[in-house]
């Protein structure tokens, strides 16, 4: 369920606060000094807010460093092997499986997260000859920073009221770690390819829906979030299909845009807290409402005919992953080494 009855606790009410006011704090900066690459200043503070409830040293460090170690990567590989896919791909696999190695040992979750769609992207988008790549990485890593100062700035806000109990995350099986590392940095290797091939460059939401699968590190658990990222999609869309209805020729006016951002972000986060499962529902409504608002909610730009598109492509995007992670899965598991589930 989207929204069970049962109401907020106060720990809950200032974690969502503090996802809402902080990536809205995130867009407004980033408009009102026109930083390009507007997606990471939105997306970025609610991905932090919203995985971590309470930021803390731990935290910040990793996702600094998988920041740092992103950009410096792609700017290594731009700059090497920008003109041979071929070279590159075995490479990008390699640096994939070591953040997924990362991602299920649990303890380093949010640097491999991060790592994994900060890599993604800018691996994306570095490949195109029209993009300045030092700005790409800049951009990145600033809204890194920015990010993790706004999740402290929002922690002394709306501190928890009440102490949380710390997550331990448990011991895995070897031949599990190996299981899920594999299908992970296979995937997302072969999504990277395939938007470089078919030229995707306008479906960034699309990308990120076919890595954030890949946080739940098992079949089971994508086909799971797969449904709940679906109308996660449709319900973030809708929204943003309405700012635009409701604004119509004032949609570039900041000031009408940054409140109906909030109220969005609040609605979506408060689900996404009830929900308690990383990825779900409203998580998935908030990153698509990040992404329509922060790369596509420009002067000029039809936010609706983006949010349509947004819609199509993620529901492509979602069947093409669900299938190879079957198939990857059936595959891995022939193996004792590798096997995981059923």
């Amino acid at each position: 369920m989207l929204l069970r009855h049962s109401p907020l606790t106060a720990n809950d009410l200032r974690q969502c606060l503090r996802i809402a006011t902080g990536a809205t704090i995130g867009f407004t900066l980033c408009k009102m000094f026109g930083w390009s690459n507007g997606v990471f200043f939105t997306v970025t503070p609610m991905l932090l807010l919203g995985l971590v409830p309470v930021m803390n040293g731990h935290a910040m460090r990793q996702l600094l460093a998988s920041s740092a170690m992103a950009g410096l990567e792609v700017g290594l590989l731009g700059g090497f092997f920008g003109s041979h896919p071929g070279l590159m791909t075995p490479i990008v696999f390699l640096l994939f499986l070591y953040r997924f190695a990362a991602m299920s040992r649990g303890s380093l979750f949010l640097f491999g997260a991060n790592g994994v769609l900060s890599l993604s992207i800018m691996l994306h988008f570095a490949s195109y000859p029209n993009t300045n790549l030092n700005d790409l990485v800049f951009s990145n890593f600033w809204a890194t920073a920015l990010s993790v100062v706004i999740a402290y700035a929002m922690t002394a806000l709306w501190p928890d009221v009440e102490p949380r109990a710390a997550y331990k995350p448990g011991p895995k099986a070897p031949h599990r770690m190996r299981h899920e590392a594999l299908l992970g940095a296979t995937i997302a290797t072969a999504s990277f390819l395939v938007f470089q091939i078919f030229d995707l460059r306008d479906s960034m939401s699309a990308q990120a829906t076919t890595l954030l699968l890949l946080f739940p590190m098992h079949w089971n658990g994508a086909l799971d979030y797969a449904r709940k990222r679906a109308i996660g999609t449709l319900l973030g869309v809708s929204f943003g299909v309405v700012v635009q209805l409701v604004l119509y020729d004032w949609s570039g006016l900041l000031i009408l845009i940054v409140p109906l951002l909030w109220i969005g972000l609040m609605i979506f986060s408060q689900a996404h807290v009830r929900e308690a499962s990383g990825s779900g529902v409203g998580f998935g409504a908030m990153t698509t409402l990040g992404i329509l608002f922060g790369q596509y909610l420009t002067p000029g730009n039809d936010l609706i005919f983006s949010a349509l598109y947004r819609v199509s492509s993620i529901l492509t995007a979602i069947v093409g992953t669900l299938l190879l992670c079957y198939l990857i899965h059936k595959l891995l598991n022939r193996f004792e080494s590798t096997r995981f589930g059923y």
